[in-house]
């Protein structure tokens, strides 16, 4: 892997698993729940200025990927929901990139995204831990790719986005001696 796919990509590129197993979805399902435990902890006591550095060349600040987390998971838990109350919903998909740019991303202090995602996790563990097996294979759509994704492949990605974007910021740190 070269310099710019590790910065880009600390824990590896996201891989779709080939089989899905109980062992693996409880595994999944504990890295959503740590992550803002794990998040929380990477951020700890940097200053603005710290805040403020991209994590790579071209990349999101640390402020920027603290709140792009809460933006995404926020996002993945009304999908999670929508699939688990309609039949095949369409869901809405989100231009990051632009959220990224905006005021309250760029802006706003951590601790509000922080605290976002203490109690979204807390609600995500909730209904997560609620669900029977069929409800893993339920399915929602994804417009922008034209295709269906079960619960179970989004629990197996959001797991590996929480793990991505802890990894960018702990990464930041190593290299920076923070």
């Amino acid at each position: 892997m070269d310099t710019l796919e590790q910065l880009k990509y600390p824990v590896g590129r996201y891989e779709k698993p080939v089989n899905y197993t109980e062992a693996q979805r409880d595994e999944w399902i504990k890295n959503i729940q740590e992550l803002p435990t794990k998040l929380r902890h990477a951020v700890a006591g940097l200053s603005d200025e710290q805040l403020d550095t991209p994590y790579r060349e071209e990349g999101w600040t640390v402020r920027q990927v603290v709140h792009h987390v809460a933006d995404s998971h926020m996002n993945a838990f009304i999908r999670l929901k929508l699939t688990l109350t309609e039949d095949k919903p369409v869901i809405k998909p989100y231009k990051e990139d632009r959220f990224a740019r905006l005021a309250d991303t760029v802006d706003a202090p951590i601790a509000l995204s922080l605290t976002i995602l203490d109690a979204l996790h807390s609600r995500w563990m909730l209904t997560l831990n609620a669900l029977h097996d069929d409800d893993f294979h339920r399915i929602y759509i994804h417009p922008e790719y034209g295709k269906e994704f079960t619960i179970e492949e989004s629990i197996a990605l959001y797991s590996w986005h929480s793990r991505h974007h802890v990894a960018h910021i702990t990464s930041l740190k190593d290299r920076m001696g923070w």
